[in-house]
């Protein structure tokens, strides 16, 4: 008898021990995610996203950074992306406020980039459960600065990083709105209508056509633009941000460098399949190019008359 109650006592020591080591490790599996080696001041931009629509799996500890490309229409700002999505680590997705519903109101807004930042939208781009940075292209007339203030407060609570695109040479950028104006009616290719290319051949043919600038109003629209940029940067000086120039892009290939840095990318060599349309001399690119001349002699803007840099 004494030798079955010592079994007994000996099996039921033994349940009890594999009940705690089980609990112990479910304690374990349900502790959340440890941001591993990161500086305190950078805790406020790492993310652990938990999306509704799929399982990030053996991805689900892996930091996430937001960030949201804040450019202006012809400034680069698509082959700018398409260097970013080459990145295995970044999805980009486009941009997501050129459809008109989402950027109606500030909740519309608010909700659309939810669902960016919980890895809930779905694009091309998008790498999803092992993304190490996610975020969007945001022109600045899509909603953005007349909402500023709540976007910058979305932004700083939330962590999300800001990366200003801008063109220097603001007389390029204007030549090239007016050039993919008139082919969204004239279609040159096949009849399609394409903002970007990726052969020199379909580049050239679009190349081919020379706008008439307004010269009464290439100053004031020149001084529009600046401003607006200018406004935009100080609307969202008290966010995390970087400012990039599309020209220093092209010319020092280690600005993408800092560019990684700035999201604690790990470092990879970024690549486009994209091909610059105008690329020869602005004096080639106009049809009025003396009346542009006499404009802009003697004012602020001259310069940008000759500044030019090298072929993408």
């Amino acid at each position: 008898m004494v030798c079955g109650v010592y079994i007994c006592l000996i099996c039921l020591k033994q349940i009890n021990t594999r009940t705690k080591i089980k609990l112990l490790n479910i304690k374990v599996v349900n502790q959340p995610c440890q941001a591993p080696d990161i500086e305190e001041s950078e805790i406020p931009f790492v993310h652990y996203p938990d999306p509704v629509t799929f399982s990030r799996e053996e991805c689900a500890c892996n930091p996430v950074r937001y960030f949201a490309i804040l450019s202006m229409q012809r400034s680069g700002s698509g082959w700018f992306e398409t260097l970013l999505n080459s990145h295995v680590n970044v999805s980009s997705n486009g941009e997501i406020f050129s459809v008109r519903d989402r950027m109606i109101n500030i909740s519309s807004i608010m909700s659309t980039m939810d669902r960016v930042y919980n890895i809930d939208w779905f694009t091309s781009a998008s790498k999803n459960s092992c993304s190490a940075a996610v975020g969007f292209k945001w022109m600045l007339n899509q909603g953005l600065m007349e909402h500023h203030n709540e976007i910058a407060e979305y932004f700083k609570r939330n962590g999300v990083s800001a990366i200003f695109l801008f063109r220097r040479n603001l007389l390029r950028r204007m030549i090239s709105l007016l050039a993919n104006s008139y082919d969204k009616d004239a279609k040159l290719l096949n009849g399609t209508h394409k903002s970007h290319v990726h052969s020199l051949a379909e580049a050239s043919i679009l190349a081919k056509y020379k706008p008439t600038l307004n010269t009464t109003l290439i100053l004031p629209q020149l001084k529009q633009i600046e401003q607006t940029a200018a406004k935009a940067i100080e609307y969202f000086n008290r966010t995390h941000h970087i400012v990039l120039y599309y020209e220093d892009l092209i010319n020092n290939r280690t600005k993408l460098r800092e560019v990684q840095e700035f999201l604690r990318l790990p470092y990879r060599g970024l690549t486009s399949r994209q091909v610059k349309i105008h690329s020869g001399p602005l004096s080639m690119q106009v049809e009025n190019w003396n009346e542009v001349e006499q404009a802009l002699k003697g004012t602020s803007y001259e310069s940008l008359l000759h500044s030019d840099y090298f072929q993408m």
